[in-house]
């Protein structure tokens, strides 16, 4: 049925700095016995051959999208964090972020017919009325919940009240659901209203302690104990949009410029394999960095005084590609058709790496996700991934978190943020559907002209 491993820290070891300053962010720290359920079959599914790009497009897309629907909460409709238990948690543990890409990739099924819209809305109806009651914190949510009751499951010891970040994720989705959802009738009515109230309780300008910065995380029991200042450059700058686009308490332009955009790790502009990073760590760390934020923000056209973002995430997304093919550590599998570092399992835990931080695992969402940016390269890794690799890293729910073919290992787990990337990003590299919602919402128009955005959206 499954196997039993120890882990003794779980952590994110990025090392990014010219001068090899290693920053450790600790994302859970248990001394404890984790028992991975897993099964030993993998799920296997029958390859299907000779399809056409666009045929496996829409099987990995369908594929992937069981993990939110056939294997979200029975009671709350909210997404799992992953497939396997591990720490303790069983499968009462919902994420919030990971739940807001769900509600993309339920768009997404509701536009391409695999599912009604009419189910479609009553689930996220169902999901909506969980939310408003679980528990929040000056309107934001926790990073975990408990499925069944909504009442706060402890990220770490002192993680244990309201995550900012991960409420952002979750209402990037959200707002699209709204903007998607628009019939005049009673189930979408109530579907729009709910997401409004939660929308319009959200208290962004509280979480920047009176500062010109954004905080992460806040705790009833702990207060601001964590301590996390957000700066960029990284997966948040969602986080900042929303907040700036936020109806009833949002941040001032100050908050960007003074806090986001003034971090150690921000301004970059060096050249990597030929190709320029105008912002971030050098080589640009994981690919969710360009992922997170932009599965409803749209980077086409988008620019401030900092950046481009679509040539950010395309040369991002091509110096990870360039360092894969060029493999200076001799992975084995590294090459033109595998390639993709981003956070996810590993043989040994679990890790965000990047080509500052390198132990042989590829992900498949890295390079799956990064399809509107670099779909010729995209495609290539994504055949490979399911014609050679697949009866190793195919499954009922897609393709698993990651494997390394040096260490012979292969992930039998999948979990929420990065299943929820593939669908929404081949969708909008397909018809853009997510990105035309999102940037729809007239508060992101007005708060992306807050911030000295441009953009064709806001004009419309």
């Amino acid at each position: 049925m499954g196997n039993t491993f120890f882990l003794t820290t779980m952590i994110i070891i990025m090392k990014y700095s010219k001068c090899h300053i290693l920053i450790v962010a600790v994302l859970l720290f248990f001394s404890i016995i984790v028992v991975a359920q897993t099964t030993g079959e993998k799920d296997k599914v029958v390859i299907r051959k000779n399809l056409t790009d666009e045929q496996l497009l829409e099987l990995v897309q369908k594929q992937t999208f069981k993990y939110f629907w056939d294997f979200s909460h029975p009671l709350s409709g909210m997404a799992r964090e992953r497939s396997n238990q591990t720490f303790n948690y069983g499968a009462e543990v919902v994420t919030i972020g990971g739940t807001g890409f769900g509600v993309m990739s339920i768009i997404v099924a509701t536009e391409r017919k695999w599912i009604s819209r009419d189910t479609a809305a009553k689930q996220l109806l169902k999901m909506v009325k969980f939310l408003f009651k679980a528990d929040s914190y000056h309107g934001v949510f926790p990073h975990w919940l408990n499925g069944a009751t909504g009442k706060t499951i402890p990220f770490s010891r002192k993680d244990d009240g309201a995550d900012l970040v991960e409420t952002a994720y979750l209402f990037q989705g959200l707002l699209c659901a709204r903007q998607y959802f628009n019939a005049d009738n009673r189930t979408e009515s109530d579907l729009r209203n709910v997401i409004n109230w939660m929308w319009n309780d959200i208290e962004w300008n509280w979480f920047t302690k009176n500062e010109a910065v954004l905080y992460w995380h806040w705790s009833p029991n702990n207060g601001w104990a964590m301590n996390f200042p957000v700066h960029g450059f990284n997966e948040c700058l969602i986080m900042y949009i929303l907040a700036a686009s936020g109806t009833k308490y949002p941040i001032n332009a100050s908050v960007y410029h003074s806090g986001w955009a003034q971090g150690n790790f921000f301004i970059n502009g060096k050249n990597y394999y030929g190709y320029i990073l105008p912002l971030g760590f050098d080589y640009g760390g994981p690919l969710f960095f360009s992922q997170y934020s932009f599965l409803g923000l749209n980077p086409n056209g988008l620019k401030d005084q900092y950046a481009d973002y679509w040539l950010q995430n395309k040369d991002h997304t091509l110096i990870n590609y360039s360092y894969c093919v060029d493999n200076p550590k001799k992975f084995k599998g590294y090459g033109p058709n595998c390639w993709g570092l981003t956070a996810s399992d590993t043989y040994n835990g679990y890790d965000a790496h990047s080509p500052t931080n390198d132990d042989g695992t590829i992900s498949p969402t890295a390079a799956i996700s990064a399809m509107p940016y670099t779909p010729e390269l995209s495609m290539k890794a994504l055949r490979h991934f399911y014609y050679d690799l697949g009866d190793k890293v195919w499954g009922k729910y897609g393709f698993v978190d990651a494997f390394n073919e040096t260490e012979k290992w292969y992930a039998t787990s999948y979990l929420a943020i990065d299943q929820g990337p593939e669908i929404v990003m081949i969708e909008n590299y397909r018809t853009g559907l997510i990105w035309k919602l999102f940037m729809s919402c007239d508060e992101i128009k007005k708060g992306l002209n807050k911030l000295g955005f441009e953009n064709s959206f806001m004009k419309k």
